[in-house]
């Protein structure tokens, strides 16, 4: 089972990370665009406070989401959009006053969830910990847009664990968001650290695998990235996961288009190591 305090923890930390990226902004900088299509700055921070605040209803009133679940089929692929939309009309100051307590109170209320409870959630229940990795890798995500649209490099951290391990776990999830059939077996997956150390996940035995470095395996399954633009090596079956990987809930997302950067955007030269 994994713990949640290791997690709240760390999602904190991210969260002040991102939070003194945009502390000092002046008000004008708050509508600068970011990568991801009609979103700003304030956008970005917009929807991290929306999903906070259903996540905590999620956490302290269980009850009551049944009503939100019915909101969002009635608002149906734009639902979230809206919400990010409404609440970026804000003050930069009233957004971030708003971004902040509300994510303190939900750390406290994932926090005091009795074990073995689940939460409800727009998919399938959530165990406490899984909802916080589920923030971490929004904070995270939606916190390289901001960082690129101010064009600030991050230096990746230990707390990519998370989100690396939610991308693992979520392959599944993401070939039946694309209506095809999820592999039957499990593939290996072998990242290299921040710190140098190595991170892996599946069966060494393994005949699809994917080799990396752990940043860029975070940045294209929180699809920050496009696949060419990556380190990443994989095998003939590993690589169709790869071109639809999500780590998100929801539809299929449109991901990011190539930039030609420092990523290989080729596996042909390597497989046959692999």
């Amino acid at each position: 089972m994994v713990e949640l305090d290791p997690i709240l923890r760390d999602l904190e930390a991210e969260s002040v990370e991102l939070d003194a990226l945009v502390a000092r902004l002046p008000d004008a900088a708050w509508l600068r665009p970011t990568p991801a299509p009609g979103w700003t700055v304030a956008h970005q921070i917009a929807h991290l406070v929306w999903t906070d605040e259903k996540a905590l209803i999620a956490a302290r009133r269980p009850e009551e989401f049944g009503e939100e679940l019915r909101r969002a089929l009635e608002g149906g692929e734009h639902f979230v959009d809206a919400g990010a939309q409404e609440l970026a009309g804000l003050e930069p100051a009233e957004l971030l006053r708003r971004w902040r307590a509300g994510r303190g109170e939900l750390q406290a209320a994932l926090a005091a969830v009795p074990a073995g409870e689940k939460l409800p959630w727009y998919g399938p229940p959530m165990s406490p910990a899984s909802m916080a990795t589920a923030r971490m890798m929004e904070t995270w995500a939606h916190g390289q847009d901001v960082a690129d649209a101010l064009e600030v490099t991050r230096p990746p951290t230990a707390r990519l664990r998370h989100i690396a391990r939610l991308g693992v776990r979520t392959r599944d999830f993401a070939f039946l968001v694309h209506d095809r059939n999820p592999p039957e077996t499990e593939f290996r997956v072998e990242l290299t650290a921040p710190d140098g150390a190595m991170w892996t996940f599946g069966p060494d035995d393994a005949s699809e695998r994917i080799i990396g470095s752990a940043l860029d395996f975070c940045l294209l399954v929180t699809q920050r990235r496009h696949r060419a633009d990556t380190d990443l090596v994989a095998t003939a079956g590993a690589e169709e996961w790869l071109a639809i990987a999500q780590a998100f809930a929801g539809p299929p997302g449109q991901g990011r288009q190539p930039t030609g950067g420092s990523g290989t955007g080729t596996t042909t030269t390597h497989r046959e190591a692999l």
